[in-house]
């Protein structure tokens, strides 16, 4: 990694670099950053979109899906010319343009038990933008474990909800402190049987991708602790305690 940034990425990251928590410094470290994104739907296209144009210099992205004609009214790196393309493979050639010096790794795999620990482990900043429990169960364990940091993603219908958890620090509570595993269905997350609303999933997700970039900069306050509640179509917005389970 060069120790100056170019005149053209000062250029290109200028409207960035201007903010005085930001600066050349700031910059220097959304490129020299390491993120994956779990799942590339319709919250993890805008997560790596602007993580993308704001210069982070390494992407993992995660799906085994190809792209369907009812993705792309949500996932906004999709066109009809990707319809049954691989999701990480299209969208690796959309974020290459938008930003070639990012480099993007693809795993066009179903995380799961045997596999998340070797992918996982090479990033310091974790996106769940997964839609089933399973696997947000196994990336939460995982990034509590190795002490990643980790920001969470659910949608449906007009509502949406986003978690930080920073597990370098031991009080802070995971995912099993809100969703029991035993009593909970993937139907709520599945935008096939409860619908949602395109703008939605946009919001969550470019929320998702602020939360990742304040923690590389160590800026403003996050999430860690709380659960952020939108609902969408009432414009009503609650930040909620999480408390620290026993067996969490």
């Amino acid at each position: 990694m060069k120790s100056k940034l170019d005149k053209k990425q000062i250029e290109r990251f200028s409207r960035q670099i201007i903010l005085k928590n930001v600066g050349i410094l700031g910059q220097k470290k959304i490129i020299q950053s390491k993120v994956l994104i779990i799942g590339m739907g319709g919250l993890g296209c805008p997560v790596a979109e602007f993580l993308t144009r704001a210069g982070v210099g390494y992407l993992g992205i995660i799906d085994s899906d190809n792209v369907d004609l009812s993705n792309i009214h949500r996932q906004s790196l999709y066109d009809i010319r990707d319809l049954e393309k691989s999701k990480v493979v299209a969208a690796q050639k959309k974020l290459k343009k938008i930003n070639s010096k990012t480099k993007v790794s693809c795993h066009k795999i179903r995380l799961n038990k045997n596999n998340y620990s070797k992918i996982i482990k090479k990033y310091d900043f974790i996106v769940d933008a997964s839609d089933n429990f399973e696997t947000k169960f196994l990336i939460n364990d995982f990034c509590k474990i190795s002490k990643k940091f980790l920001v969470t993603g659910a949608i449906s219908k007009f509502d949406g909800h986003i978690f930080t958890f920073d597990f370098k620090n031991k009080k802070t509570p995971c995912i099993r402190s809100f969703f029991q595993e035993e009593k909970i269905s993937d139907d709520i997350l599945n935008c096939e049987y409860e619908g949602i609303l395109g703008t939605v999933a946009g919001i969550i997700g470019t929320i998702q991708a602020n939360e990742i970039l304040k923690k590389i900069l160590n800026i403003g306050k996050n999430l860690n602790g709380y659960i952020l509640i939108l609902d969408l179509l009432n414009l009503s917005f609650r930040k909620v305690k999480l408390n620290k389970m026993n067996n969490a």
